[in-house]
């Protein structure tokens, strides 16, 4: 049996790649409630608590991790909710895939590939690079079958809360000037979000994906404006004003949302280059990423029928 820990954008997008292989399918998340198709179930567990965790587990043949504390919380939680998972994934025997991001680099010039070192300066980029090591050692260790997909900042069906999700897509939809943090003329590598799920589930299916990280593919870098004009192009629109946020007016904001206090610290992916290389991925499983003109027009299309 597949279990997916989350139920959300990430998380879905691996439970439709499973259901789509007709393959049987749980969910985790802490009310035990998500709209799912039939055949899905969903448990009601609270990760950061270790019995509910091993509990949750139980059966499991491959396990996703898609599930993340608040981001302003990782501090102390992201490792308690990993060492939770782990052990359960070790007691039920299951292999553990788990769903990261790029923070552990750090600032990279050029390509960012997975044989560069953690050099992470960021209070979170420190935090998802332990978390590598600690998993990357179980498996060493002949503990824990467990594989490390990487993703970039994610968009697509159902991805709200991100870089490039509501204050990129929604205004693009009705026609209006969109927002968007750092430099809009900086090349950045943003991964559809089913492609993300799609390669999370390879990584599942084979034995030897694990042990190592993957950077799951994602479509050639573009400029953050060139992005937003493939959105207002597949919503019938001629590209808008892209406006920016800079440092000065996220700090304004953090002061009442936490969340936006914390994304300043990696600022630096959004006033710089940031181009993510996918070869080793593609090269060993043969899936590409969908192309980004299809990929965001499925994203205008899902914003498209929200009501909100």
């Amino acid at each position: 049996m597949h279990l997916i820990l989350g139920t959300g954008p990430l998380g879905r997008s691996v439970m439709r790649e499973l259901v789509r292989r007709g393959e049987p399918v749980a969910m985790v998340n802490s009310s035990g409630r998500a709209d799912v198709p039939d055949g899905v179930t969903v448990r009601k567990a609270d990760l950061m608590i270790a019995g509910q965790a091993a509990e949750a587990m139980k059966k499991a043949r491959i396990v996703y991790q898609c599930s993340q504390p608040s981001y302003h919380r990782w501090e102390g939680n992201f490792a308690h909710l990993q060492t939770n998972i782990a052990k359960g994934a070790i007691a039920a025997g299951a292999r553990l895939v788990v769903a990261d991001n790029l923070y552990m680099y750090g600032s990279v010039q050029g390509a960012i590939h997975e044989e560069l070192p953690y050099a992470a300066l960021t209070k979170k980029g420190l935090i998802r690079a332990e978390l590598a090591r600690q998993l990357l050692k179980l498996h060493q260790d002949g503990v824990l079958q467990t594989a490390i997909g990487r993703g970039s900042d994610f968009f697509g069906p159902g991805v709200r809360q991100s870089a490039a999700g509501d204050m990129l897509f929604k205004p693009i939809i009705r026609g209006k000037a969109c927002s968007v943090v750092g430099n809009p003329d900086r090349k950045h590598s943003y991964t559809f979000i089913d492609d993300f799920g799609r390669a999370l589930v390879a990584l599942g299916e084979h034995e030897d994906a694990c042990g190592q990280a993957w950077h799951v593919p994602t479509a050639d870098a573009v400029t953050t404006k060139q992005f937003a004009e493939l959105a207002y192009r597949a919503a019938g629109h001629e590209p808008g004003k892209v406006r920016t946020f800079g440092r000065g007016t996220l700090r304004a904001v953090g002061l009442f949302i936490p969340a936006v206090r914390e994304t300043i610290e990696m600022l630096y992916q959004f006033e710089e280059d940031f181009v993510v290389d996918t070869k080793k991925f593609t090269d060993r499983f043969g899936i590409a990423p969908t192309a980004l003109p299809q990929a965001v027009g499925a994203t205008v299309k899902w914003y498209q029928g929200q009501r909100s």
